[in-house]
């Protein structure tokens, strides 16, 4: 998060840039901190050690008095709040390990609808024939998720809860390790990782998509073009490239599930992300489970958002709010084509819903993709001059 100084801290900031505090914001120092309300322009007000800055609202409640560490120093230094579970240092240590190294999906599904119709494939190992069979057997089909069941297992099967599943007593004769995707990718990436001649890091392809942090929101993906080509009769240095790609890639992906792991590891919220067949090749679904309490009428809340960019259809999302039976439905398109589309098929939703016993209290689309983060923070903080 940037933070800027306000108005009144300005000399204070620059004496501490300029060494007369510089021995209370060296690296690894712990310093206190507490919030002093809100700006003029909504932002946050804090007290850190000496200065007054705002910052961006961090969308959870902070205690009257909590620390921070300085991670590093410079223009911006890097500050990490020291506050609750979702602090734990080894939690925070751990992403930042892995954020550099991840990536979305999209690249490693397009080497792996490419491979599925080309010749290639046939010059790869044998053993990574089968986990590149058995990863391609985890892409999702539209059919699967409109099933309640067939989302259910698409869910549970998505990596996020692979440990926890090995903790528990199975009667599934199949071992977990072929149903799970990250049990699969675990796999892959090990025998990518025993291949010869291969550099030894090899950096993800394809853009830089966002992590999956419930601070920054749904992201709706697009698919991400093959930049390798995959000749006909490819040479053996070029199957060697296609192997290097397709490590970095599965190590981004790794890294990824990981991710969101961590950051669901100190909430009821879960960042879910679940390959899809598509027409003509494969998308991303996002999900974003939370549960929580209705602070105003009791009970249990469940909220469900997703996101999704499909080539008909540009980037969708839209958000589920369910308490009790009551049931909340909003919609975002951002083709005002795809809204009318959408909005064509609001009453035989209504319909389903009524038989289903539940009660609607909103139902709409709107154009344009929603702005704005998710009630979390990643609790790392930079401070600007």
């Amino acid at each position: 998060m940037i933070i800027q100084p306000t108005s009144l801290a300005a000399m204070t900031w620059a004496g501490a840039a300029s060494g007369t505090a510089a021995e209370s914001w060296r690296v690894g120092a712990m310093l206190s901190a507490r919030p002093l309300g809100m700006g003029e322009q909504g932002r946050m007000v804090l007290q850190i050690g000496a200065l007054t800055v705002e910052a961006d609202p961090l969308g959870i409640p902070l205690p009257s008095q909590f620390q921070v560490r300085v991670l590093a120093m410079g223009n911006p230094p890097l500050l990490e709040i020291i506050a609750g579970a979702g602090a734990d240092p080894l939690v925070q240590r751990a992403l930042r390990e892995r954020l550099p190294q991840q990536n979305g999906y999209a690249p490693l599904l397009a080497t792996l609808g490419a491979l599925a119709q080309r010749p290639v494939v046939r010059q790869l190992p044998p053993e990574v024939r089968a986990a590149l069979a058995l990863l391609d057997q985890g892409v999702r089909t539209p059919q699967d998720l409109t099933r309640a069941d067939g989302l259910r297992e698409a869910i549970a099967r998505s990596g996020l809860f692979l440990e926890s599943e090995l903790a528990q007593p199975r009667a599934n004769p199949l071992p977990l390790g072929e149903e799970d995707f990250k049990g699969v990718l675990l796999r892959l990436a090990a025998l990518l990782d025993r291949q010869p001649r291969l550099p030894a890091h090899v950096p993800a392809s394809g853009a830089d998509t966002p992590p999956p942090l419930r601070q920054r929101g749904l992201q709706a993906q697009p698919r991400a073009p093959l930049p390798l080509p995959l000749a006909e009769a490819p040479t053996e240095d070029d199957v060697g490239q296609l192997l290097a790609r397709l490590r970095g890639d599965v190590h981004a992906a790794l890294a990824r599930i990981e991710i969101a792991q961590l950051d669901a590891a100190a909430a009821q919220a879960w960042m879910i992300e679940i390959p899809l067949q598509g027409a003509h090749g494969r998308d991303v679904l996002q999900i974003h489970l939370e549960h929580g309490q209705d602070t105003e009428a009791g009970g249990h809340t469940w909220t469900l958002g997703f996101a999704l960019d499909l080539p008909a259809l540009g980037p969708v999302q839209g958000e589920l709010q369910l308490r009790d039976l009551r049931l909340n439905v909003r919609l975002w398109a951002e083709r005002s084509a795809t809204t009318e589309r959408l909005e064509r098929q609001f009453t035989p939703l209504r319909q389903r819903l009524a038989a289903s016993g539940l009660q609607l209290d909103q139902l709409s689309c709107q154009t344009g993709l929603p702005q704005g983060h998710g009630q979390a923070s990643a609790l790392l903080l930079k401070a600007t001059a």
